[in-house]
């Protein structure tokens, strides 16, 4: 009788060939299946984003008493575009007119300074036409309507700040804007942004001008910023 014990594997293992393949088509297969489970649970990145600011400097402090200041922005994603003001210095507590200027030609349009005040020494809206432009878009309740003197704009908190955030359809708002400036497209960063307005209370010259029956106080320009491209 035999008193052998049976062998026990070395410390060593020799993997043949075929336990190769099986281990690597394991190890494949987790990996695909690790993959698979991040994919599920990691959400699209969203499309690029474009983005203009424009930084407001203070206009008419001499009558507004304080220093406005803020950055509009137009952030494009597909076909959304998105303003937002955040604006802060503004006569409190009142509605204030907000608009991108330009000129319809396709010059580059500027935010005006002292030099264009009149004797008064007031920059009122007429005199922002030469290096400004014309007013453009409104960003109220519907800037694609194109309605300037009609729809509701923001109002300025009791503390003077404002905050304004409005989607639209870009293509829509391209397609209003070239109806209105001869087939022109929006082209933003030839533009500048004005707020606009003071109290009706305050005292301004019969020399400050505006644009037909609207009153001087709704259109006085009390801030300015040039559109410029960051992204």
């Amino acid at each position: 009788m035999s008193n052998s014990q049976p062998k026990r594997p070395e410390a060593g293992w020799i993997l043949t060939p075929t336990m190769c393949a099986l281990a690597i088509t394991s190890l494949l297969a987790g990996c695909s299946r690790s993959s698979d489970a991040r994919a599920d649970a990691e959400p699209e990145a969203p499309a690029a984003e474009t983005l203009y600011v424009a930084r407001l400097q203070p206009l008419n402090q001499s009558v507004t008493g304080s220093a406005a200041s803020g950055e509009v922005s137009f952030a494009i994603t597909g076909d959304r575009l998105t303003l937002t003001t955040d604006a802060q210095g503004l006569p409190p507590g009142m509605t204030h007119w907000q608009h991108f200027h330009g000129f319809a030609d396709g010059r580059d349009a500027a935010c005006p300074t002292q030099a264009e005040a009149g004797d008064d020494g007031i920059v009122d809206l007429i005199e922002t036409e030469p290096v400004s432009g014309t007013t453009m878009v409104p960003f109220n309740d519907d800037p694609v309507a194109m309605d300037v003197p009609h729809g509701s704009y923001p109002q300025s908190t009791a503390t003077g700040a404002m905050l304004y955030e409005k989607t639209v359809s870009l293509d829509a708002l391209r397609a209003a804007f070239g109806k209105a400036f001869g087939g022109r497209d929006l082209n933003l960063d030839t533009r500048v942004v004005f707020l606009h307005g003071v109290p009706s209370a305050t005292e301004l010259p019969r020399s400050v001008a505006s644009l037909g029956p609207i009153p001087a106080h709704v259109t006085l320009p009390i801030a300015c910023g040039e559109i410029r491209r960051v992204r």
